[in-house]
């Protein structure tokens, strides 16, 4: 899609039409259409247009979901990658990586990343009632909020070691897993701002820096603390998992093959 598709795609997406819906591209209507002439032509065989119905489709679903897997993939071989080199420093680094990764980390990644998927919600709202403006708003309110849980969050990896040793974890492997998520701290931050995408062309988006972004925050955590606790549910079994296992006769050899998962 070249820079003047672009164009028209912002264009239609920042100024809807007077009834409130968002036009649909060219390009998309098309595809709608062509869609519409393969499943309505009765003289095709049927299993022919399921095939043409399904190509046309899946090219639309793989434009869609291709950027989401892409980022998946890269946020998963981080920590893969990472447990991968720990495996050849020795078991000792390898169980301290798989509860740092786990028991320390995937906690902040946790609660870092589902308060800000709050912002999803509150812009999708000020898009549909055309505050444009309240866009750039909730994205610095945002980042003030999960600022100051990373302020938080970064107490509770410098004192990591004494927390570990508090929930019975191995005095070597604490001590090596503080180590590991000391060099993990800047990330934290790094979740603060991983929703902020800039472009020109959605100018109208962003006003500059408010002080209007001080405003509402309880509100505002309230429904990005809901948000959090909805998605630290699908990690916080697995990291009770990793915690119980540095508690076994030998933590090492148990963590390091909950690593391989």
């Amino acid at each position: 899609m070249d820079s003047s598709q672009n164009d028209g795609l912002y264009e239609q997406l920042l100024h809807p039409q007077s009834d409130g819906t968002v036009p649909l591209s060219p390009s998309t209507e098309s595809r709608n259409g062509e869609l519409e002439r393969v499943l309505s032509d009765v003289e095709t065989p049927l299993f022919h247009r399921l095939r043409k119905a399904t190509m046309i489709e899946s090219k639309l679903l793989f434009k869609l979901a291709a950027p989401a897997v892409i980022v998946y993939m890269i946020n998963y071989m981080m920590s893969m990658s990472t447990q991968i080199f720990s495996g050849h420093l020795g078991n000792l680094a390898l169980a301290a990586a798989s509860l740092g990764n786990t028991g320390i980390k995937t906690f902040a990644y946790g609660l870092m990343l589902g308060m800000g998927s709050a912002v999803e919600t509150l812009c999708g709202q000020a898009f549909g009632g055309r505050k444009y403006e309240m866009l750039g708003i909730y994205l610095q309110r945002s980042t003030v909020l999960l600022t100051l849980t990373g302020v938080l969050l970064t107490l509770m990896y410098v004192f990591s070691k004494p927390i570990l040793l508090f929930l019975g974890e191995s005095p070597e492997i604490a001590s090596a897993a503080s180590i590991f998520v000391y060099g993990l701290i800047p990330q934290i931050f790094a979740y603060a701002f991983v929703y902020i995408v800039t472009s020109d062309r959605c100018r109208e988006t962003w006003r500059g820096f408010s002080v209007q972004a001080f405003s509402g925050l309880p509100s505002f955590f309230k429904l990005s603390a809901a948000s959090a606790v909805m998605l630290c549910l699908e990690t916080w079994y697995f990291q009770i998992l990793v915690l119980l296992a540095g508690l076994l006769e030998n933590p090492e050899l148990a963590l390091d093959s909950l690593s391989i998962w």
